[in-house]
């Protein structure tokens, strides 16, 4: 069914500050879904990219915040936007003069969402981490790795995508939700710490029953257990097995051409160890695509685990995290215009880049202050050399408009 009205976010501006992972994930996420995100950077002289690969549909404005033209621009900007993304640590926002206070008294409608890797209270606030110190920290690394084996840390996955930039997404909404009865915006916090707990929800309740009472690497779904786990086929590739359910198990031992007979019982748990090897054996007999043949359309919940390549081979989509069937979101790989969803931007990038064809795989990289001038005309209805100019490599606000700011 064809779409009735734009991406929901239509219409949302959002200023993100230029920052690593979860902070750009946040506004990517936003981006999907309709809002028009300008990305703040730092004047520089590189005409290269940035690192940050999470730009799609984003524009960038380069300003310099210690410049008084340049927060003067950027204080201009915070009156006509919704959301500003803060990915720095506590009291950095504070310093240059922009503390949620001052933000808003001049905008009581605008969103700050505050993202942090530690808590903003604790004791490691002004301390520097990354992913895994975060996991470590919300108890969540103490329960991934194999038995014997030190706590082994799943990418950077869990704290800076879905504890930190996904939770932040899910805040600005709420408090997107929020303003639609109050008429004020309000300020999100969000640490990764508190994102990864929460996601653990499930785990840390189940170390109170046989799902997760052992400790690492001996529990149902850990790893521990022998028919939730991976095995290695003839051909040095991989599938997935999770039949948990005694159907589904009976399936899968079908599959394999064994019958409950053959095997020691599944629900004791000194016997994992002879089940493990019994099934290692049997995969390593068949290529892993032999393996597809037999359990594909079948409940035994055995599925190949492919890697990002042989999903590039295989044509797999990458699509919109959710889909709404009235307002979808954007499409993932596509760079042009969305005229299905009435979206018309132009995404800056493509002024620079030309092959987006691997863009959902690749992703690509946003030159600092490529399609900023655009948005200010949006946005603002400025022009270059009127409202504003380029100093230094950073935009600043004209005299005339930074004396009647003061």
């Amino acid at each position: 069914m064809s779409s009735s009205f734009p991406p929901p976010l239509t219409g949302i501006r959002v200023i993100e500050l230029a920052g690593l992972a979860p902070g750009p994930y946040a506004g990517l996420l936003l981006a999907d879904f309709g809002a028009t995100v300008l990305r703040i950077d730092r004047p520089t002289s590189s005409t290269e990219p940035t690192a940050d690969l999470l730009t799609r549909r984003k524009s960038s404005l380069t300003i310099s915040l210690k410049q008084q033209g340049g927060a003067s621009l950027l204080m201009k900007l915070i009156r006509n936007a919704d959301v500003l993304i803060d990915p720095y640590r506590p009291g950095v926002l504070e310093k240059l003069g922009f503390a949620p206070e001052v933000l808003q008294q001049i905008n009581p409608r605008l969103i700050i969402a505050r993202l942090t890797g530690f808590r903003r209270d604790g004791p490691y606030k002004d301390m520097a981490g990354h992913d895994i110190n975060y996991i470590g920290l919300a108890g969540a690394l103490a329960m991934l790795g194999r038995q014997g084996e030190k706590p082994y840390a799943p990418g950077n996955i869990l704290a800076d995508f879905a504890g930190g930039g996904l939770m932040c997404f899910a805040g600005i909404l709420l408090a997107l939700y929020q303003r639609t009865q109050s008429g004020r915006g309000q300020v999100v916090e969000v640490n990764m710490v508190d994102g990864v707990a929460h996601l653990a929800t499930f785990p840390r309740f189940a170390m109170n029953s046989m799902f997760w009472s052992s400790p690492r690497g001996q529990n149902v779904l850990d790893g521990g257990c022998p028919w939730y786990d991976t095995y290695e086929t003839k051909d040095g590739l991989f599938v997935a097995v999770g039949c948990l359910e005694p159907q589904f198990y009976k399936a899968f031992l079908k599959g394999l051409a064994l019958s409950p007979d053959d095997v020691p019982p599944r629900e004791d748990p000194s016997k994992w160890s002879q089940l493990k090897a019994i099934f290692s054996s049997r995969f390593r007999s068949k290529s892993r695509v032999e393996w597809e043949q037999v359990f594909d359309g079948t409940d035994a919940c055995v599925t190949p685990i492919l890697s990002y390549p042989e999903l590039k081979g295989r044509d797999f989509k990458i699509r919109p995290a959710v889909h709404l069937s009235k307002s979808p979101g954007l499409e993932v790989s596509s760079t042009k215009s969305d005229s299905k969803s009435g979206d018309s931007r132009q995404d800056p990038r493509s002024q620079t880049t030309s092959n987006v064809k691997d863009e959902a795989y690749r992703g690509r990289g946003l030159i600092p202050g490529n399609g900023g001038e655009h948005v200010l005309r949006e946005w603002m209805g400025w022009t270059k050399g009127k409202q504003y100019d380029t100093v230094d490599g950073g935009s600043v606000l004209s005299e005339s408009d930074i004396k009647s700011n003061l």
